[in-house]
């Protein structure tokens, strides 16, 4: 946390910015998610070196309803921006019921349900969303043209643990071929492909211009529902926002061009809260979430697994041991965040 803080206070942000951006960073990696948690912060740093991060956003407004706002984040860091507009969207909530924004002019978000959780704090439902750099194939094509796409849906439950629910749109996300690659392990066939759409194992393709896959890997497997999720994710998230879509989306790395003739302004997100007793009592709607969970948690499991989870389970599963025990942090990403800090002149992690 604290090298965190010190990386987005020397990008320029203020303490508050820098305490939010560092937050959702290491949740992320108590939770296991660890392709984006502090190993983003390189990818974030040249992002604003490159001049395409706006340390000191003056995000806004730009249009609104009593239940609906779209926000320009002024390049600020999707860290800051999204949860900016998760509290506009949880105010016209408050009041109107439910509560949709849609952000243009963003950056990388880190993980959705960091920005769905807030709306639990309040018996909200929380949904959030984003596009992202265009690195899968549609079904059928062999060009990059939608993001990893993630979807998260937080829902509130009474005893038990809330039902979170936080994934990409593709068979996997690209950083999961960034763990394969410093690992030095091969993709499962399924993941990507080559720049002619011919199934590899090779977690570094997409550097010769392969692409990720959506949800169901091919279209025997569904795939077509995938690209379907993406698309809606693409549209939402920047159609409607008036952000960069489909193969205009910014990259995530500093080293590729920015289109030459973008659609839009920047990265999109799409983010909801709606009040739960807009709908039904909340107790009441608690009482069967809490029946839902534990029907589905008493399942009888397949062979060879041991329990059946509910959305949210691993993540805790996994906070609960790092909390305890620390979290591990990759080699690479220890010599990465290294040079990071020689760089910029900060004490090492």
């Amino acid at each position: 946390m604290e090298f965190c803080q010190s990386v987005f206070l020397k990008m320029g942000c203020n303490e508050d910015d820098t305490r939010l951006a560092s937050d959702v960073l290491t949740k992320s990696d108590l939770r296991g998610i660890d392709s984006h948690g502090v190993a983003r912060l390189s990818g974030y740093t040249r992002l604003w070196k490159a001049g395409r991060i706006n340390p000191t956003p003056n995000i806004k407004i730009v249009h609104e309803t009593p239940s609906t706002a779209t926000i320009d984040g002024d390049a600020g860091l999707g860290l800051v921006v999204t949860p900016f507009a998760m509290e506009i969207a949880m105010k016209k909530a408050e009041t109107a019921g439910t509560g949709w924004v849609a952000i243009r002019n963003s950056n990388h978000f880190g993980i959705a349900s960091y920005h769905t959780e807030l709306a639990l704090k309040r018996d909200m439902i929380g949904m959030s969303m984003t596009n992202a750099s265009p690195l899968v194939a549609p079904t059928f094509s062999s060009e990059r043209l939608l993001g990893t796409n993630p979807i998260s849906v937080a829902i509130p439950s009474g005893s038990e643990t809330p039902f979170i629910a936080d994934f990409a749109t593709t068979t996997a996300a690209n950083g999961k071929l960034e763990i394969l690659q410093r690992k030095g392990k091969k993709a499962p066939v399924g993941w990507i492909q080559d720049k002619e759409g011919n199934s590899s194992e090779d977690p570094h393709e997409l550097k010769e211009g392969g692409a990720l896959l959506p949800l169901g890997s091919d279209y025997e497997h569904g795939s077509h529902k995938g690209y379907c999720l993406g698309g809606i994710v693409d549209i939402f998230s920047a159609v409607l926002s008036g952000a960069n879509y489909g193969p205009w989306a910014p990259p995530f790395v500093s080293f590729l061009p920015l289109s030459e003739d973008p659609v839009g302004e920047g990265l999109g997100h799409f983010v909801g809260a709606l009040r739960v007793d807009a709908f039904r009592p909340s107790d009441d709607f608690k009482g069967h979430m809490d029946h839902w969970i534990r029907r589905f948690r008493d399942s009888i499991p397949a062979p060879g697994y041991e329990k059946v989870l509910i959305p949210g389970d691993p993540e805790r599963e996994a906070e609960k041991d790092r909390m305890k025990n620390g979290i591990p942090v990759n080699d690479k990403v220890l010599n990465d965040l290294g040079d990071l800090a020689k760089e910029l002149g900060i004490k090492p992690l």
